[in-house]
């Protein structure tokens, strides 16, 4: 399994960045987590849109989902010039109707609702889902494929059940859009110490922060979770890669 990180930072993006996308492949399958502000350009530095298996949500904030009509377009456009290439299924929940409805659009795109109660088999990925503490609905995944995981939180403040659903993960990709010394609770998000306490309980092999802030030395993040967490700290990069 190999994680790509296309975008990485909260909110919005910064100049010249993208907003929350990561690109997870495996056995030839591509799967886009996410698809917030820039995605879309920065992927084709990767792969093509039109290359793309599938794709899912975790909520419907728009520094999670700005890029989704660019990508139906883009996938339009390549149709009219020739290419041929199957619809598109959009994996999203259903609890904010209006949002999931825009995920189908013509023979594109087709919109999926997960359970969020249930496994998710897309591909070669198996994907389970945990509601987050964020304003809107929102689901971390935990991604397994032939023995190897990557948890995702998504947006969320500290929960304790975090510690269970990424229990051994070898990849720790967790929020983290406040400074130590601030609580981003009421925002629905997550400070280094909060990352680094889930890492270090659930034993993971690597942690990656993101959903990264816009102000201050981003580099003290990986210093403040390190007092929680003994092991690899990194902070998501663009392009960065991951292979497990």
């Amino acid at each position: 399994m190999k994680l790509t990180v296309i975008g990485f930072w909260g909110g919005y993006p910064k100049q010249n960045g993208a907003s929350a996308g990561y690109l997870l492949e495996h056995n030839g399958f591509q799967l886009l987590i996410d698809c917030g502000s820039g995605v879309l350009s920065k992927l084709q530095n990767i792969i093509q849109p039109e290359e793309l298996d599938a794709v899912i949500i975790s909520h419907y904030h728009p520094d999670h989902i700005a890029d989704l009509g660019v990508l139906q377009h883009a996938r339009l456009i390549q149709g009219f010039l020739g290419k041929e290439f199957q619809t598109l299924p959009l994996y999203g929940h259903e609890f904010d109707r209006e949002e999931f409805t825009k995920l189908t659009y013509k023979n594109i795109t087709k919109g999926v609702a997960y359970d969020p109660n249930s496994t998710l088999e897309v591909g070669p990925f198996q994907i389970s889902f945990l509601k987050t503490n964020h304003p809107v609905p929102c689901y971390a995944m935990r991604v397994e494929a032939d023995g190897k995981v990557i948890v995702y939180t998504a947006d969320s403040s500290f929960k304790q059940e975090f510690i269970e659903f990424s229990q051994n993960a070898d990849i720790l990709l967790c929020e983290c859009n406040f400074y130590g010394h601030q609580n981003g609770k009421s925002a629905g998000h997550m400070n280094s110490v909060d990352a680094g306490q889930i890492a270090q309980k659930a034993a993971v092999k690597q942690l990656i922060l993101t959903h990264l802030p816009h102000y201050g030395n981003v580099t003290d993040l990986i210093t403040e979770a390190s007092r929680e967490f003994t092991g690899i700290i990194k902070l998501a990069d663009e392009f960065q890669s991951i292979t497990l």
